[in-house]
């Protein structure tokens, strides 16, 4: 723990018990937070804690075992807030001696953390503050020599901005629900990892490398892994699935008012497809820590006042965020949002879902052309949507307000909530909970709501036929059966793309070589429920109930879309959501787990302790 009021460090082992139960993640991130901050403390107060966790598979020889996961209070929400992101930063924390970083208190002046190779340090970072994170890279390796990690914020977390995401490698985010203006409010620019000489455990060594064989195998043509899909993925990433998205309505279009192939036409998404954008601007490929995909590239930029070669392609999200939703299909100005989004320290899909509702206000008249600064901010219009972007980053005129998020620049305005398209106050994902309705429980129920990987029914629940994936009856129980796989990963630290680019259950047989913790299939379903429930519990701890957890009515086709292929749908949300917490056997008007229920579950005791007080002699 590191106290940045009265700059002290205080370092102890992990709890055993609390590895076994919790692993890593935000599970494990979620047990720390209910243990070291009080209940209901403001998020940007000097007792609000913010942390950074390695997780088992990293610094090990795991492929694709680089994740490493961010937990705090969420200014957007002001409930719990966890994101992960890939890169070097995760596996360079735990070489450091590290499993995790956790922050509490406010400097006196901006600092960094260095951790050289065991031992922490607070600098001053006053001459980094203002800095892009290019920039504040560039100064911090002339400083401290190229063997680092650094996971940062640029001006948007230092300015508290709703979308202020944490960057490593200068282009990697954990970027939902705010986490960048936690740090920003404690004047921590950085945490930065230096050498790394500490001995990482891995129980069995030969039983991992035989897994990594095997994935490997996988992947060759004419294995089980070999398919166009995955070919084509280790090519272009998830930028590859724009195209479709887009024509079977998975994305967003106008502000998620548009139909798909009636205000946007495949021509317009195939122009921003990456197997189209890749010829003219890939400049090389890129990877995280131990991975033999490769799915990230560098893109060159060259436009006005922008030139780069180190801007980067635009994953799906992003496409998605500065496309579809804004009716853009100019590669240009995709790439330089994006961009600049990595140099300030903003969420791609936050920041480009802001636009989006600017836009949709200012054609209906909600939002004036003298508040939009003279932009005439039409559909499509990348000169406006650019000169927009600039503004939200230099955070000036109408950009100070469109820092604050829809939702807050709504709140500030006094106006435009008709235009939100939010799960708790929260831009939501680019994949459509009303053509994939098995994300609408997931984007309002998760703990951290507008994330469409936290479990549930998942992404290929989205291609079943009407027929199943419109009947809103008997959900719960697959729906609560997909929560492990999410929640395995993310604890582990495997990049959820292992799901599908690796052999069946490789995150497990990986988590057991390395820790030698072998859970039964019953210990994995109490796992993944502990899970779920320990990070909801923190919501609970605050205050929250079933009614806070809200989505915009347009998110579920409420009314139903009258164009397009999801023309006629509208998702019962209710219903599923009954279904979800009646299968885990809380109550469903409220969604409170009972005391019967949690007593089933090992390692839920801290939970019990605080929503049923006078329950304890009970335990066992």
């Amino acid at each position: 723990m590191v106290n940045l009021s009265e700059k002290t460090f205080i370092s102890q082992d992990m709890d055993p018990n609390w590895a076994y139960y919790y692993i890593g993640g935000a599970t494990l991130g979620a047990r720390y937070l209910l243990d070291l901050m009080p209940a209901k403390t403001p998020v940007f107060a000097p007792e609000s804690i913010i942390g950074f966790l390695s997780n088992p598979l990293n610094a090990t020889k795991a492929l694709l075992g680089a994740r490493w996961t961010v937990v705090s209070k969420s200014p957007v929400t002001g409930g719990l807030n966890d994101a992960n992101c890939g890169g070097s930063f995760g596996p360079a924390l735990r070489k450091t001696g590290f499993d995790a970083a956790f922050f509490k208190g406010i400097a006196d002046r901006p600092v960094y953390l260095l951790i050289d190779d065991g031992k922490p340090e607070l600098h001053d970072a006053s001459d980094l503050w203002g800095k892009t994170t290019s920039d504040s890279e560039e100064a911090l390796r002339a400083e401290l020599g190229d063997n680092i990690s650094i996971a940062q914020i640029g001006p948007a977390g230092e300015r508290l901005s709703n979308m202020a995401a944490i960057i490593n490698d200068a282009h990697r985010a954990a970027g939902r629900g705010g986490s960048g203006a936690v740090m920003g409010s404690k004047k921590l620019k950085a945490v930065v990892c230096r050498g790394g000489s500490a001995k990482i455990p891995v129980k069995d060594d030969a039983a991992l490398v035989a897994i990594n064989k095997k994935s490997i195998d996988y992947g060759k043509p004419g294995n089980d892994g070999s398919g166009d899909h995955q070919t084509t993925f280790r090519k272009y990433g998830t930028s590859a699935d724009y195209l479709s998205c887009v024509t079977m309505g998975d994305s967003p279009v106008k502000n998620w008012l548009g139909a798909s192939l009636v205000d946007i036409t495949e021509e317009m998404a195939y122009a921003l497809h990456g197997p189209t954008m890749d010829p003219e601007h890939n400049v090389a490929r890129i990877s995280c820590s131990t991975c033999n995909v490769r799915c990230a590239a560098y893109y060159k930029l060259d436009s006005g006042k922008h030139k780069t070669d180190r801007a980067t392609r635009p994953e799906y999200e992003s496409l998605g965020a500065f496309g579809s939703a804004l009716l853009n299909s100019c590669p240009d100005t995709t790439i330089l949002l994006n961009w600049l989004c990595n140099q300030y320290g903003y969420d791609t899909i936050s920041f480009g879902s802001t636009i989006a509702w600017a836009m949709e206000c200012y054609e209906k008249g909600i939002i004036t052309l003298e508040e939009l600064d003279g932009i005439d901010l039409k559909w499509g219009d990348t000169g406006a949507i650019v000169a927009v972007a600039e503004r939200m980053c230099a955070n000036e005129g109408i950009g100070k307000t469109l820092n604050l998020a829809s939702q807050g620049a709504a709140e500030k305005l006094g106006k435009g909530f008709e235009c939100l398209v939010v799960a708790s106050g929260i831009e939501l994902p680019f994949h459509s909970s009303i053509y994939n309705p098995g994300f609408a429980r997931t984007y309002q129920h998760d703990a951290t709501p507008g994330r469409h990987v936290k479990g549930g029914r998942g992404l290929p629940f989205g291609h079943s036929p009407p027929e199943i994936k419109y009947n809103f009856e008997d959900t719960g129980e697959a729906d609560a059966a997909g929560l492990l796989g999410w929640a395995m990963t993310d604890s582990c630290g495997f990049c959820g793309f292992g799901n599908f680019m690796l052999p069946p259950q490789t995150c497990f047989e990986m988590l057991k070589a390395v820790t030698g913790f072998d859970y039964t299939k019953e210990q994995l379903v109490q796992f993944s429920q502990r899970a779920y429930t320990l990070r909801y519990a923190f919501n609970l701890r605050e205050g929250f109930s079933r009614e806070d957890y809200t989505i915009s009515d347009r998110a579920v086709g409420k009314p139903a879309m009258e164009e397009g292929p999801l023309k006629g749908v509208t998702v019962d949300n209710e219903k599923l959501a009954d279904n979800f917490f009646g299968f885990l056997g809380w109550d469903v008007e409220t969604a409170f787990p009972p005391l019967s229920v949690l007593q089933k579950t090992e390692g839920l005791d801290c939970i019990i302790d605080f929503l049923y007080p006078a329950q304890k002699e009970n335990i066992k």
